[in-house]
């Protein structure tokens, strides 16, 4: 299939203007488009014109707005995390937006430069009997998502940077133009490419995957497409999962949606669930034993192919196109308790994944190259997801979330072969996520959540003794606080991710409330 040049994106956005089913085009369109911010979860902006290690370290980043939005919680979700896109070209200009589920099947977009509420969409959607547990809660647990690339992002500037074969670096866009996220531009230009799953679209096959619209999941288990623009369904609701499955990790790459379900939810085991956007085909894949951990599902290899973590301790290679494992690295118990992070070091494609005890497996194929001992303070690695992020002298860092804060690890090369070796540990946080890493800067969100492995509390229960969030800001390389929210943040976070577009972070609390950080102009 041709490249597409930014002349046939303009053209194919006129065509739906045309056609009177959107209400604008878009420019350099880019931003924080799926869970984890690229299909290989890394949490990772290369870099920002805005946030760095000396602006966070000078008076002027703050709260800039907070946004209360009409959503019903169901059990302990709410919100999901935003995801944001700039370049968006409407009447009114260059505008940010940023769209987020809600747990009661809504969809909304936020217009993020002026804290107010674009439009809200509630989805069609039949309620489901049983559906009213904290396991299986009902409603829209995924977050949102747009179309994304496969490809590892490129490294501008960076010592050894580019890819591992196989994918090629995608064009990246936040902060100055080129860098940063992968782009639209980049995720139309990879669509289409060697077909989706199964039975998907070979070269020179039309894209379906729409740079223009949003994806959703309902509570009965379909995928809605939406228009970024006002929220218009780009075709009928399709269906993908079983309904009340607590998705989680909805992903668009290469013609096909990925979502994975929780265990014992929609009557039967957790699994991994694909979607041929192109030809409606779909399947699944189950693990043998066990349920699929983390927070944030698959991570994607640079050629498409999938990464998924048992809480069995099995990490398990799939193929795109048939979901059949290609090979299986088998850590054994306590088993894993993250997604995968997919990272290049070297030119080579390595997988990282965190195991219940606190210990780190970096993987390469089906074998396990090196193994971290747990931090020195911290305890176990949070059941959600890593970071991962190669600084400007080419070091590459892993991130993970404990009981109480965030452990680093850096990759090295040892006797020739990638080896763990200890970084820093941050202080005392209540129940922290995954971080997410911009320019040098390692944002940190404490939940505030009340965790317990006590199955008898209720979700009214956990929410009372729940305290506020609080979000920090610290030095990548060291781990020493920059800034924090202190008592900004009024309610607390259960697994809505942090978010990113154009220097100003985004995060979503129990109470359905958008908080907005940024440095003020």
């Amino acid at each position: 299939m041709p490249k597409l040049t930014p002349r046939v994106t303009i053209a194919c956005v006129s065509s739906f203007l045309m056609m009177g089913v959107a209400h604008a085009q878009f420019g350099r369109g880019s931003g924080w488009a799926t869970t984890g911010g690229d299909a290989q979860r890394s949490s990772w902006v290369r870099t920002d014109a805005k946030i760095s290690r000396d602006s966070l370290q000078k008076p002027g980043f703050q709260s800039l707005w907070k946004l209360k939005l009409n959503n019903q919680a169901m059990q302990l979700n709410s919100l999901t995390g935003a995801m944001t896109l700039e370049g968006y070209i409407g009447y009114r200009g260059f505008r940010t937006l940023a769209h987020l589920g809600g747990s009661a099947n809504k969809v909304f977009a936020v217009d993020t430069d002026l804290g107010r509420l674009e439009w809200e969409k509630q989805l069609p959607f039949t309620a489901t009997p049983g559906a009213n547990s904290m396991a299986c809660p009902g409603g829209m647990t995924a977050e949102v998502t747009r179309a994304t690339a496969s490809a590892i992002p490129t490294i501008p500037g960076a010592r050894g940077g580019g890819g591992p074969r196989g994918g090629g670096g995608a064009r990246s866009g936040v902060g100055d133009a080129g860098e940063g996220a992968i782009t639209i531009a980049a995720a139309a230009a990879n669509v289409g490419r060697g077909g989706g799953f199964p039975g998907g679209p070979g070269r020179g096959a039309p894209p379906r995957m729409l740079p223009n619209a949003v994806y959703a999941i309902s509570g009965d288990g379909k995928l809605h497409s939406l228009l970024v623009s006002n929220g218009e369904p780009t075709e009928a609701p399709m269906d993908f999962m079983p309904a009340n499955s607590n998705a989680r990790g909805l992903t668009v790459v290469d013609n096909a949606a990925y979502a994975v379900s929780s265990e014992g939810c929609a009557g039967g085991a957790s699994g991994l669930y694909a979607l041929d956007l192109f030809e409606k085909k779909a399947a699944s894949w189950k693990p043998a034993a066990g349920g699929i951990a983390g927070s944030l599902g698959p991570a994607f290899g640079p050629d498409g192919s999938l990464y998924v973590a048992t809480t069995e301790g099995d990490l398990v290679h799939l193929d795109a196109k048939t979901l059949q494992p290609k090979e299986t690295y088998s850590a054994g118990k306590p088993g894993f308790a993250t997604t995968p992070v997919v990272f290049d070091f070297k030119g080579k494609a390595l997988v990282a994944v965190g195991v219940k005890d606190g210990s780190i497996r970096l993987v390469d194929g089906a074998k396990e190259v090196s193994k971290s001992d747990p931090p020195a303070k911290g305890g176990d690695v949070s059941p959600a997801a890593l970071s991962s992020w190669q600084d400007a002298d080419g070091t590459r860092w892993i991130l993970a979330p404990t009981a109480s804060g965030i452990a680093a690890w850096k990759v090295v090369e040892q006797n020739g072969a990638p080896a763990l070796q200890s970084g820093w540990v941050s202080q005392d946080m209540a129940s922290p996520i995954a971080p997410m890493v911009i320019n040098g800067v390692v944002f940190a969100l404490a939940t505030g959540e009340f965790r317990s492995a006590d199955t008898k509390i209720t979700a009214a229960d956990r929410a009372k003794r729940s305290s506020p969030a609080v979000l920090y800001a610290l030095d990548s390389s060291t781990g020493k606080e920059l800034w924090n929210s202190g008592t900004d943040i009024q309610s607390w976070n259960h697994w809505s991710g942090l978010s990113v577009a154009n220097g100003r972070v985004y995060i979503g609390t129990f109470d359905n409330t958008l908080y907005c950080y940024g440095i003020k102009k």
